[in-house]
């Protein structure tokens, strides 16, 4: 969540809106939120510039318009306000016939025209402009993470091992982030591996109850035990919904799927994501949680394509991660003896979680496309 000055920054760039200050209103969100990491501060910069574009008819105020607002509602997909906006400010450019990229005329009838030169070097400047508009997932690259694991064999020998992982910010952005703000808290420092199951899967992440009944988000991300309202269709903030209900939505239509080495999310029901997570080990795969198939009928094994299953009665777990190093540890402890409720008879323990790349691709702040 913003803290106060951020938050009281933003008041004032509403006041400043409310009155076509808008000039006013981006120094205000330059000054409080330089690198544009809260979306409110997105929202409202895409705001004042799709006032000055209204006003200008400027093609390229309204492109920079876009790709504010369009940033702000990838980053909080729950704000009306942003999807509200950037849709208006795509169909005025509509209605304007402007377009987010322009490829001029090169050929008449496949021969260059006089001019024609002159326009492919004009148009390579053009795509290369186009090209910091247009680019969505630039921002992300895979994060990397560490995660350190003890835990006792059957043998009676002790272990203490690495296992690396590659964290997918690009694709599932929401969930890297509530993972690298919980291994960054300590939250997941000394909690166990509560459930493991044998060519299937070992979870882990509860911070709160270490069983497998706890574990929420880092911070709010505008679900409440998968719910967005309440019995009476009053929207959850932070403050209405209890700390440890805090959940995050499904990222599941991503395009990842489950294979060897998978780091997912753990929930009971759709949007229920909180901190908790299990990995793949090699000898497992579990496609028929990736959401859109299932398992194969009459003993076949492996998965078929069901495009008809619905979420609510079926599961769709978010893949983020996949391990990089270190799968014959996860191989191992996946076969180790556990007793009631698959708790493994010696505890695998996650002594830390150290964040090596936290994904994000170094770049101009926010206030500078203008």
């Amino acid at each position: 969540m913003a803290d106060e000055k951020i938050a009281e920054g933003w008041k004032d760039v509403e006041k400043l809106l409310t009155k076509g200050k808008t000039n006013g209103a981006l120094d205000i969100l330059r000054k409080i939120d330089p690198d544009g990491k809260e979306a409110t501060t997105l929202r409202l910069a895409g705001q004042a510039t799709f006032i000055q574009a209204s006003k200008s008819n400027s093609s390229s105020d309204y492109r920079k318009a876009a790709k504010l607002l369009r940033d702000a509602v990838k980053m909080n997909p729950r704000d009306k306000q942003s999807s509200a906006l950037y849709n208006q400010i795509l169909n005025e450019m509509q209605d304007n016939s402007i377009s987010e990229t322009v490829f001029p005329r090169l050929t008449n009838e496949g021969t260059p025209t006089p001019a024609g030169l002159f326009a492919i070097v004009a148009a390579l400047l053009i795509i290369l402009a186009a090209i910091q508009f247009v680019q969505t997932d630039d921002e992300f690259e895979d994060a990397e993470a560490v995660m350190r694991i003890t835990w006792t064999d059957d043998s009676g020998v002790l272990h203490d091992e690495k296992i690396t992982i590659a964290l997918h910010r690009a694709e599932a952005p929401i969930h890297v982030e509530n993972f690298i703000l919980l291994a960054e808290d300590g939250k997941y420092d000394n909690v166990i591996f509560h459930r493991v199951i044998n060519k299937f899967m070992i979870q882990g992440g509860d911070y709160e109850m270490n069983s497998g009944s706890g574990g929420y988000t880092a911070k709010w991300y505008g679900y409440c035990n998968g719910k967005t309202t309440n019995s009476e269709g009053v929207e959850y903030t932070a403050e209405t919904c209890q700390l440890n209900q805090w959940a995050l939505p499904s990222e599941h239509t991503t395009g990842l799927r489950h294979g060897v080495g998978s780091l997912a999310a753990a929930h009971a029901g759709l949007n229920t994501d909180g901190s908790q997570f299990y990995i793949v080990p090699s000898d497992s795969n579990p496609c028929w949680l990736d959401g859109d198939q299932e398992q194969a009928p009459n003993g076949v094994e492996g998965c078929v394509e069901n495009k008809n299953k619905d979420c609510s009665s079926s599961s769709c777990h978010t893949v983020y991660g996949t391990v990089t190093d270190g799968l014959e540890y996860i191989d191992a402890i996946s076969k180790i003896n556990t007793g009631q409720n698959d708790k493994p008879s010696y505890d695998v323990t996650i002594v830390s979680i150290e964040i090596t790349d936290d994904g994000v691709v170094d770049g101009e702040a926010w206030y500078k496309f203008w």
